[in-house]
């Protein structure tokens, strides 16, 4: 198992990079749609809805990124970028607390609908208009990467308070502590040798935006798992050989990627 995840992640990562850095921008759209498109389905499986109800959710996805491209990326129109990636913050920071706290278990297809819109649909936004600063996408992306290393590492070494047992009993709060720190020594590292990218990323407010990515992140984790313990099940899919599924892959970027979207468009 070990090894299966080693070399997915290394292939992955690789494929990854290069449609990153050399792909046209429509090009890196159309990279990413297959995989908001599985995405779609892992969560529409999820939601347990029938085979008709999950091929319309992905016919929705399709034409809503179509919309997306048209209507928000090709013009640039940041008005619009900004009203959605402030819709899905409002999500992470209002709505996902109560709904973890609370323990909802939701099954009103619209709101699941919706829900997977919020997480699926606008971190692809986000991915496609953060191309234009592949290099910055990637450092923020790899906060992501460094938090779920560091966290797993020190939770499993030192872990003894759970972090929330009744949605995720491997997660403790070592293991966030881990992931703090650990971000924290990558901005440090990064900051002092490489130019940033973007002001906002730089100094004491970089670091403060480093480390609540970490905490969406955490956020993100957490809420990918409650949604798989209330459909019974312990990965989203099973097409990353050792990892699981899209969803698996993606759940601290859905909270993050487009908190960081936000903040660079209003920035700028």
């Amino acid at each position: 198992m070990l090894s299966a995840r080693l070399l997915t992640a290394l292939i992955a990562l690789a494929v990854f990079l290069a449609a990153l850095f050399y792909l046209p921008k429509a090009g890196w759209a159309l990279f990413l749609l297959p995989l908001l498109l599985i995405g779609a389905w892992e969560w529409a499986l999820l939601a347990k809805w029938p085979v008709t109800g999950r091929v319309t959710y992905l016919a929705a996805m399709a034409t809503l990124s179509a919309v997306l491209w048209l209507f928000v990326v090709v013009p640039g129109n940041a008005v619009a970028g900004i009203t959605l990636y402030a819709i899905a913050l409002a999500f992470w920071l209002v709505a996902v607390p109560c709904w973890l706290a609370r323990g909802w278990r939701v099954q009103h297809p619209l709101l699941l609908a919706l829900t997977g819109i919020i997480l699926l649909l606008l971190l692809w936004l986000a991915l496609v208009q953060l191309q234009a600063q592949p290099r910055v996408l990637l450092s923020l992306m790899v906060i992501l990467w460094i938090s779920d290393t560091a966290a797993f590492l020190c939770g499993r070494r030192w872990g003894k308070h759970k972090l929330a047992p009744a949605i995720s009993p491997g997660k403790t709060w070592e293991g966030v502590a881990g992931a703090m720190v650990g971000v924290t020594l990558y901005y440090l590292i990064l900051n002092a040798n490489f130019a940033s990218g973007h002001a906002v990323l730089s100094g004491a407010w970089g670091l403060a935006v480093f480390l609540g990515l970490t905490v969406l992140g955490v956020e993100g984790d957490l809420f990918e798992s409650w949604i798989k313990r209330t459909a019974g099940v312990k990965d989203s899919g099973a097409i990353l050989p050792g990892h699981g599924g899209i969803l698996d892959r993606v759940d601290a970027l859905t909270s993050s990627i487009p908190a960081a979207a936000l903040l660079l468009a209003w920035f700028a």
